[in-house]
């Protein structure tokens, strides 16, 4: 079919993401996929999987009338076998609901291959579902995994049964898992819905908050947002946040910058990123402990590369169509890695943040998160006792902190 040249040139003077709304689909849950590790820390080596079904819990942030499933193998080093999948909504005890089961299909086959290094999006799956429903989603893997592409900190139990194709029915778990495994994206139908996508680190990541209440902060502004009784357009809230994630540098996942595209500019009716990184970029130049014995080593590291990298993230989210609200800094004074050269850094991006006027707009979370008595630290009873993360409280505060006429 030949088109006229007006026509065409209109199409072209459409915002990009205008284009990627016209069919409707749009991002209501994700967790953002990390390369394999070994122990260290809090965290245990990463798992891999062999003849096993993982199922997992997810609660979406908007409904809509069908959906689909992103898988990920984007760091697996080998193509990885998809035996069988199947979604069904939950109750409130966790249970699955007769009548919601439904078969997952890829290009028209219940089996699949996702390719090393890439995602896999699924059909589209018939299946209406509500604003804030919880979806059981269960994948057979029939031969070894290798090392799983997951997002480590799911802060929901994830199951793992006994070798077999458990995907139909329930099971009696032979492992139970929290990180987030082979899965990174759940989106729904539902063209009138827009999506916040938010770009950030360990405190959007939701570490602090109690686990399996979807009481992290980007959760509980998705609940502000499509209440009942409020009047405006419909959110998904998509989480990018990564644990120990920083805006310049690779370490835990790669570093903001480098996965913009995948994280943000993919999503689908995305309309909005908040940023809300930056306290490991301090944390890490200025703060890590020495070795034992050796001076601590002052990086070169200023106010000036963190602001020249939000200022990539707004020309590249811009270029896009996307509106880029920037958060300030959290005060972390008493985390292990704070040092005052750090400080001095964060309240000069916090000043630019708030006054260069260069974001569409600005969510003060330093303001809201500080102890008025001591502002290089967080209200006693917002952090959930290590001076960085939040409480549920802190959460809370920073999601009711959101004017939502920023949404409209």
């Amino acid at each position: 079919m030949r088109f006229p040249k007006l026509a065409l040139l209109a199409l072209w003077a459409l915002p990009l993401a205008a284009l990627a709304k016209e069919d409707g689909w749009v991002g209501t849950w994700g967790a953002s996929p990390l390369p394999p590790t070994a122990a260290g820390g809090f965290f245990p080596a990463t798992p891999s999987f062999e003849n096993q079904t993982i199922r997992q819990s997810l609660r979406l942030s908007v409904g809509g009338t069908a959906l689909r499933l992103r898988l990920t193998n984007e760091y697996g080093k080998e193509p990885l076998a998809v035996g069988a999948a199947r979604i069904a909504l939950t109750d409130a005890a966790g249970a699955l609901m007769p009548g919601t089961e439904r078969v997952v299909k890829f290009a028209g086959k219940t089996n699949a291959t996702i390719a090393a290094g890439a995602p896999l999006l699924s059909d589209a799956i018939d299946l209406a579902v509500g604003d804030f429903a919880t979806l059981s989603v269960s994948v057979y893997f029939p031969s070894s995994t290798g090392p799983c592409t997951c997002h480590q900190v799911g802060l929901q139990d994830g199951y793992v049964s006994a070798p077999g194709d458990f995907t139909a029915g329930s099971f009696a778990p032979a492992q139970t898992i929290q990180a987030r495994a082979f899965i990174s994206g759940v989106e729904v139908l539902a063209p009138t819905a827009k999506a916040i996508i938010v770009l950030g680190d360990s405190i959007s990541d939701g570490v602090g908050s109690t686990p399996g209440a979807n009481r992290r902060w980007p959760d509980l502004l998705a609940e502000r947002l499509n209440a009942e009784n409020r009047r405006g357009p419909r959110f998904g809230v998509v989480n990018h946040g990564i644990s120990g994630n920083r805006v310049l540098a690779d370490g835990a996942g790669e570093s903001a910058l480098a996965r913009l595209d995948r994280d943000v500019l993919s999503v689908a009716g995305a309309t909005h990123v908040v940023v809300f990184e930056g306290v490991n970029d301090l944390g890490f130049a200025f703060g890590i402990p020495a070795p034992a014995g050796a001076p601590l080593m002052e990086p070169v590291f200023g106010s000036d590369l963190l602001i020249a990298g939000y200022r990539q993230i707004i020309a590249r989210a811009h270029a896009r169509g996307l509106l880029v609200y920037g958060a300030t800094i959290a005060p972390y004074e008493g985390a292990s890695y704070y040092r005052p050269e750090g400080n001095a850094v964060r309240q000069a991006v916090n000043d630019w943040i708030r006054s260069s006027g260069e974001f569409d707009a600005v969510l003060d979370f330093d303001a809201v998160l500080r102890d008025p008595t001591k502002p290089t630290q967080m209200k006693d009873g917002l952090h959930s006792g290590d001076h960085l993360h939040g409480s549920d409280a802190g959460y809370r505060a920073l999601a009711e902190s959101i004017d939502l006429k920023l949404f409209q």
